[in-house]
């Protein structure tokens, strides 16, 4: 495949696919924890991160936590979701976006993905409206740092009086008509987990507009001590405080999220020129109302140009075909030459966990969808997929974004992957 060896020897240092970009003053906030012996979940850090969070995002409240699964949890409590609730949830996605349901006794319900954002689509949230008109709680994510569309989800979730979970663990920082993603539920969470743009290397970020919820998740998050001078409880806690040392780590981090997303954005229009006359496009976004964090680049091969491809629960195989490729072919090469891909999240209606689940699309209900007696086409009549989803999973790839790959690196993976459709 590759006639100039030279030209295609590993790179000398890996290019990640997103590794936490430190600067130093992270180490200076730590260590001032530790010199005033603030090492629990209570400090100075703590305190400040809250505050500079409040200010970034122009929200009221927010609360500090372990993680932005931790996070996830306590806005599923604040949206008082109980055993045998159904819950609509974004489709492509990680799973901890998902898992806080069933924490609570809930059952999701998948709602298909649009090409435009790659999130969550209206109209099949609104047709899920239809099929299950009791369910009061959504949970919508902001796909690679691309804000969905968000206005449309909100307008259905008011016109069904929903209460919207916004997850942005991956947008922190994107905007969306100018104003920053994480504030648009009811309740919404960031996470600093340590491949996010600004990372604590773990902890996550509760944020709400409602000052009752803030303090009820930060009571929570502290194990539901009572107000009392012993260790009295009235109901179920968690330890799930955010730590003041790794918020030594976000303090640190936070002057540096704009650079960051420069950094990223860069990087995505990059590939995007680099790539431009191969059979595959970038993740998209809409350019007229979003500003996105960039957080991964992604690309999609083009159908016509997708090789034979196959995957299992666990394994993947390709057929190599000239002037094409496939995901699993690209995420080879690039491995092979010391850089670091993903395939796109594993839609969720599709992980052995949650194959009973129930999932829909714009249709309707969206399983079970061949038929024996009657030939039935995959596409609509627009010549779309019934399953989005599963159809970026199978043509899609996220790219090396780490934001401290050098040009030349870059350039170096532009032509491995111009290399795979020869």
């Amino acid at each position: 495949m590759f006639k100039d060896k030279d030209e295609f020897r590993p790179l000398e240092n890996k290019a990640w696919l997103s590794s936490p970009t430190m600067h130093g003053d992270e180490l200076k906030y730590m260590q001032k924890a530790y010199e005033t012996n603030w090492m629990s979940t209570v400090g100075e850090n703590i305190n400040i991160v809250e505050e500079e969070i409040s200010k970034i995002l122009e929200s009221k409240y927010t609360v500090g936590l372990s993680a932005g699964t931790s996070a996830l949890h306590l806005a599923m409590k604040l949206a008082g979701i109980k055993k045998g609730d159904k819950v609509f949830c974004s489709d492509m996605t990680f799973a901890a976006t998902v898992n806080p349901i069933l924490y609570e006794g809930g059952i999701p319900i998948f709602i298909d993905t649009e090409y435009d954002t790659w999130n969550m689509d209206p109209k099949a949230l609104d047709k899920a409206f239809e099929l299950y008109p009791e369910v009061k709680v959504v949970v919508m994510v902001n796909l690679y740092g691309v804000p969905a569309k968000i206005d449309e989800i909100k307008e259905i979730c008011k016109k069904h009086r929903a209460y919207l979970v916004e997850d942005a663990a991956e947008s922190f920082g994107a905007k969306y008509k100018g104003v920053q993603t994480g504030t648009f539920g009811d309740v919404s969470i960031i996470s600093f987990n340590g491949n996010k743009i600004i990372t604590g290397s773990s902890g996550g970020m509760l944020i709400s507009d409602s000052k009752h919820d803030i303090e009820k998740a930060k009571k929570w998050s502290t194990q539901s001590r009572e107000d009392a001078p012993w260790y009295q409880h009235e109901e179920v806690g968690y330890n799930y405080r955010m730590s003041n040392v790794i918020a030594g780590v976000v303090r640190g981090q936070l002057p540096y999220l704009n650079e960051h997303i420069e950094q990223k954005r860069k990087i995505y229009e990059r590939y995007k020129e680099g790539l431009k006359d191969l059979p595959i496009s970038m993740n998209p976004y809409d350019k007229e109302n979003s500003k996105p964090s960039f957080w991964l680049s992604c690309m999609i091969i083009d159908e016509e140009a997708m090789s034979e491809h196959v995957r299992s629960d666990k394994k993947a195989l390709y057929i190599r075909e000239e002037g094409k490729s496939s995901p699993t072919e690209i995420l080879e090469v690039l491995a092979k030459y010391n850089a670091e891909g993903r395939p796109i999240w594993k839609p969720m209606h599709l992980q052995p966990i949650y194959r009973m689940n129930s999932f829909v699309n714009r249709f309707g209900n969206a399983r079970a969808m061949s038929n024996a007696y009657i030939k039935h086409s995959q596409k609509d009549d627009e010549g779309r997929a019934f399953d989005v989803g599963e159809d970026i999973f199978n043509r899609g790839l996220c790219l090396p974004s780490d934001n401290k790959m050098t040009e030349n690196d870059q350039d170096r993976i532009i032509e491995l992957i111009k290399a795979c459709f020869e």
